[in-house]
């Protein structure tokens, strides 16, 4: 007979998935709570964000919900009161670095609650991260090869047809109005947000760049056009220096910081006539110029005619044509080893293993990148989509039911349980630290 569990929910998507999965599982049999710890959460679990119809039967109707408005200090406090009174048996999050969500799952782990964080899928677009205690440096998918080949054995391959289609306006007008929201200060007037950038100029400045969209692809398709056919062409995967993949995963403090390694690296040796490209991630906020940035640093290194900066245009041409693919962790290098591209990750990511990305540093990767293992990489692969993720998404109605569903028979089983990977050897992330940073991510903390 299946045992009734207690969920506690906090900040998850900005979209219907959590209140929508909430009361699914309550209608299974199980308890679900919800805690609010801004007015963006507190008017999103009211459905005030969607009041289109197609959108109102993911309501949390009958799920209970309160709002935090103390400090976060107190707030661990708080969150073992409500573990203790509803008797909580999981934890569902988004953004298991978030400040309250930290504090919440350390609690949690001492009292053996069992910790489901989600996120945009590894693979995308339509699959969406469910996995046991967070991801990348924390996620328990084994990195030695044995142990993902023995997981993998029996699982079909991957589906990447395309089942769900975000809708990106939807998306940008929920993100605004929750963020924005969290600028009252009134009824939480404690709230500490987890944003990098101010939220205002951000959004100005990503109105801006597509205003300028365009224009900047057709700039880019020409850019690339007049590469030379027969030199060595890289790409660098850029990351929003916002994602906690950079700021918690790796030891950089930014995104300046990789690109200025990898392009010293690059000048000092790639082959000559070598070309490098840098694409700047759709939805970078434009706070910081990165077309005078990088030429900046592709003069000092004296590749300035070797080094650009793309953006606007897809990423699968890029990597048909690259013969390799350097990023900190970003999810781009999924999708070059899905293409059976080299791939070397500056940072601590999930799919950095022996045998699938290259392993001898970034200096040696421009003349001797080395291609994934074939078998390996597809064991890789199968693995991570059956074990850690969920088919939907999270701004469609269709993909948020089909997601909804998914996930509650994943929670309901249990998620996929791995013994924790060993931390890497000392000397694997080659790269310095920032004055001050901690290279100790194997920890919930993350760096300190």
């Amino acid at each position: 007979m299946r045992r009734a569990r207690s969920f506690l929910f906090l900040q998850g998507p900005i979209s219907p998935l959590f209140p929508a999965l909430a009361a699914t599982l309550r209608a299974r049999g199980h308890a679900a709570h919800r805690i609010n710890t801004c007015l963006g959460d507190h008017l999103l679990w009211k459905g005030h964000f969607w009041p289109e119809r197609k959108w109102r039967r993911f309501l949390p109707e009958g799920v209970p919900a309160e709002d935090f408005q103390g400090r976060l200090g107190e707030w661990h406090a708080h969150v073992e009161r409500v573990f203790e009174e509803r008797a909580v048996t999981d934890l569902v999050l988004l953004g298991e670095q978030r400040p309250y969500h930290r504090i919440a799952i350390a609690a949690a782990k001492a009292r053996g609650i069992a910790v489901a964080a989600t996120d945009y899928g590894y693979i995308r677009p339509d699959w969406i991260i469910l996995e046991r205690d967070g991801h990348n440096a924390l996620s328990h998918f084994p990195r030695d090869p044995a142990s993902i080949l023995a997981a993998a054995e029996g699982l079909p391959p991957v589906d990447e047809t395309r089942l769900f289609a975000d809708h990106f306006p939807t998306q940008a007008r929920w993100d605004v109005l929750f963020h924005l929201a969290n600028l009252t200060p009134w009824p939480f007037p404690h709230f500490q947000g987890f944003q990098l950038h101010a939220v205002i100029p951000a959004y100005l400045g990503t109105a801006w760049r597509l205003v300028l969209r365009g224009r900047t692809r057709r700039r880019a398709e020409a850019l690339v056009a007049r590469l030379p056919e027969d030199a060595p062409f890289f790409l660098f995967a850029m990351q929003m220096e916002n994602d906690y993949s950079i700021r918690a995963y790796s030891p950089y403090p930014d995104m300046d910081t990789p690109l200025r390694e990898t392009v010293r690296s690059f000048a000092a040796h790639a082959p000559a006539g070598a070309q490098l490209a840098v694409k700047v991630h759709p939805l970078d906020p434009g706070i910081k110029h990165w077309t005078a940035r990088l030429a900046r640093m592709a003069e000092q290194a004296g590749v300035g005619g070797r080094v650009h900066l793309v953006d606007a245009i897809p990423l699968d041409p890029l990597l048909l044509r690259a013969a390799g693919l350097v990023t900190v962790n970003s999810t781009a290098g999924i999708r070059a080893l899905q293409l059976g591209k080299p791939v070397l990750a500056l940072g601590e990511a999930l799919y950095r293993v022996p045998g699938v990305t290259h392993e001898e540093g970034l200096d040696s990767f421009w003349r001797e990148a080395r291609a994934p293992d074939a078998a390996l990489t597809d064991a890789f692969l199968r693995g991570i989509a059956h074990h850690l993720h969920v088919r939907g998404s999270y701004y469609s109605a269709e993909g948020v039911a089909a997601g909804v569903a998914a996930a509650a028979d994943r929670l309901e089983a249990g998620l996929a349980d791995f013994p924790l990977p060993a931390p890497p050897e000392t000397g694997r992330l080659a790269v310095t630290t920032a004055p001050g940073r901690s290279l100790d991510i194997f920890r919930p903390g993350g760096i300190a």
